[in-house]
């Protein structure tokens, strides 16, 4: 029984397999992603999605799709299918599908009569190259494939239309040709392993629809330009070998090539391999630099996030190479950060207050996963320089107090991870002494300090409790209320935010808490009894005002639920670390039953990974972005720390 199969019942019927996508990256910036049906439902779906960087810092869709079609004794099979104006798929394709697996590679197997095609496709890992495999199964008599491309050559943000400017000309070369549509743009290679015939016959197929797009409430229509087909006889047993990339390979290599990357690809057959295949998909390695992004398709790479995810995505998956090396980019942008303000790397929001007190969570990661005295000797020096740089209050939006607590000014612009704006305001204005930033404070304080203590270095660590003791003791009487729970944030001239929202579960999972073991447990009761879903922690109680638990509809609408009401699984790690410290071995069961709830997302949405978030009220349905980094790597530090305790 495969672990991610799904049959011809579920493949033929639109309404359960248009929903259900799927995503390749090459660990570089580059991605192929579409629906398993191969029919795009999104602007940002396409066979090759890289990024261009000469143009800007979006990605681009050079190839959209691949159109096959499957000719004997001179009938035509079409095995693709697109969405057209009017609610029309054509050429209906799907119809011919018998099977798909991916749990190794993603494999279609189409059945048309007598014939029995296999499809693999492959991403090759650090280069802009898809490669797919066709292998002529059965066959009763002689067989010709032709294949289609469908050009956009458009950023992910865009659409193309039919112009006059989109240039026909194309130049053979071995097995295939090089075309390119736009200035500026690299030449698009489409080769095969295998001598075959290019016919050229140029045309525009207009007015295909994103039904995606569609229901986000943007512009859903685009035209998509073909320059012809490529046609090659196949035999029973013989496998054709497509590729498309930016630069020439040799033909009589590919079939070498997508052996060789196969052979490297971890199964997905589990739910912890496909978290650590999802994981790895966030990489972004960029020559000497290494950044992890955020979420597919449309993410960058995010300071907070990747502070965040960074332990589960490395740590967690017994990397701690992966660690350091991306640690290493990061180390030189928050050190260019804290000296000008601004930072040349490609981490965006490095400016967010919350962001060096991260970076610490994450190095205090390192040192339990790791070693105290290696993260001494790699990042001792750094965690100095990120206590020094907060205690003299340099960052622009983050002032220490005489009270001991950090206050940041957040009415005008979102500082946190609640980020979500209409018409430039945040929609939820956390400002002033704010729940988890002093929680993040109290901890970082207290790490430090016990790592300048074993560094001999009293003098700092006795400065740092100093500090930690008077922002434990103000952390208590400002934030913690009567009702046991802790308020989301207060101003400075002391008005509150009484809605219940997961941010107070923070300093209940921390290592370092200025809180007790009873209050603890009483947060932890609170955030259970009116947050807690199958599917994450709720951004907000459905007994606080202005809960808006579906995240649906046009922009406006969707960015007044992003952080009221809906689930994030994210946040589930720290739930989770917190139940276990407050209830230890006696929890195990709660932790395990829970993540079975979780393991039935690898099928739905985009399979073996984990959406950017859910509706916050049944059926808990998955939306955002297809495959979101924090989840995926809080989900790995869940299971890391139940396997401490087995």
């Amino acid at each position: 029984m495969s672990y991610l199969r799904f049959d011809k019942t579920l493949m033929i019927n639109l309404q359960e397999s248009l929903p259900r996508e799927i995503l390749r990256t090459n660990r570089s910036g580059a991605y192929h992603c579409t629906t398993i049906v191969d029919c795009n439902t999104r602007k940002y779906h396409g066979l090759l999605v890289i990024p261009v960087p000469n143009l800007d810092d979006e990605n681009h869709v050079l190839l959209s799709s691949l159109d096959e079609t499957v000719i004997q004794h001179g009938a035509e099979f079409n095995l693709g299918l697109h969405k057209y104006r009017g609610g029309h798929f054509s050429p209906n394709g799907h119809k011919y599908i018998r099977e798909f697996d991916c749990e190794h590679i993603p494999t279609t197997t189409y059945r048309v009569g007598g014939v029995i095609l296999r499809k693999e496709k492959l991403f090759v890992h650090h280069e802009n190259r898809i490669l797919i495999r066709y292998t002529l199964v059965d066959a009763h008599s002689a067989t010709t494939l032709r294949f289609r491309p469908f050009l956009a050559f458009r950023s992910v943000r865009e659409y193309t239309h039919e112009n006059a400017q989109a240039s026909r000309d194309y130049q053979p070369v071995e097995n295939g040709i090089k075309t390119c549509m736009y200035p500026g743009y690299p030449e698009l290679y489409m080769q095969l392993n295998k001598k075959n015939e290019f016919h050229f016959q140029p045309d525009w197929y207009r007015n295909i629809e994103y039904p995606k797009e569609q229901e986000r409430g943007y512009d859903f229509t685009e035209d998509l330009y073909v320059p012809g087909y490529f046609e090659v006889d196949i035999k029973k047993g013989e496998s054709i070998v497509f590729s498309a990339g930016i630069s020439e390979i040799a033909p009589r290599t590919l079939k070498h090539v997508f052996e060789t990357e196969m052979a490297d690809r971890t199964p997905r057959d589990s739910f912890y391999n496909c978290l650590k295949n999802s994981a790895h998909q966030f990489h972004n390695k960029q020559g000497s630099e290494h950044y992890v992004l955020a979420g597919y398709p449309w993410f960058k790479c995010r300071a907070r996030d990747m502070f965040i995810a960074l332990p589960g995505m490395s740590l967690s998956l017994n990397e701690p190479e992966e660690f350091e090396d991306a640690m290493l980019t990061a180390s030189k942008a928050i050190r260019e950060f804290m000296a000008t303000g601004s930072t040349s790397y490609k981490i965006y929001e490095m400016e967010h207050p919350d962001v060096l007190l991260w970076a610490v969570w994450a190095l205090q990661q390192y040192a339990k996963s790791v070693s105290r005295e290696r993260c001494r000797e790699l990042y001792g020096t750094l965690l100095e320089e990120i206590m020094a740089y907060l205690l003299g209050n340099k960052h622009a939006n983050l002032k220490l107090h005489d009270n001991g607590l950090l206050y940041t000014h957040g009415t005008d612009k979102a500082v946190t991870w609640m980020n979500s704006t209409v018409d430039g305001r945040p929609v939820i204005p956390r400002t002033g002494y704010i729940v988890e930033v002093n929680a993040l404070w109290y901890n970082a304080l207290r790490f430090v300090a016990d790592m300048a203590r074993e560094a001999g270095n009293a003098s700092l660590a006795e400065d740092l409790e100093e500090q930690a003791k008077t922002t434990g003791r103000s952390f208590v009487d400002v934030f913690r209320n009567e009702y046991g729970y802790l308020f989301d944030y207060v101003g400075e001239d002391g008005a509150v935010d009484w809605s219940v929202r997961p941010n107070m579960i923070f300093p209940v999972a921390f290592d370092y808490s200025p809180l007790d073991k009873a209050q603890k447990k009483q947060i932890l009761d609170i955030v259970t009894k009116e947050l807690l879903t199958p599917k994450g922690l709720r951004t907000l109680s459905p007994k606080s005002s202005g809960y808006n638990p579906n995240y649906v509809g046009p922009q406006t609408q969707r960015d007044y639920a992003y952080h009221q009401g809906t689930a994030w699984p994210w946040l589930m790690g720290f739930y989770m670390e917190a139940y276990l410290r407050i209830y230890k071995m006696s929890g195990l069961s709660f932790v395990e039953r829970y993540l079975i709830g979780m393991e039935d997302q690898m099928t739905c949405h985009c399979i073996s990974t984990l959406p950017e978030l859910f509706d916050g009220n049944p059926p808990f349905t998955g939306r955002g972005a297809v495959s979101f980094a924090m989840n995926v790597a809080e989900m790995l530090r869940i299971l890391d720390l139940l396997s401490k305790y087995h």
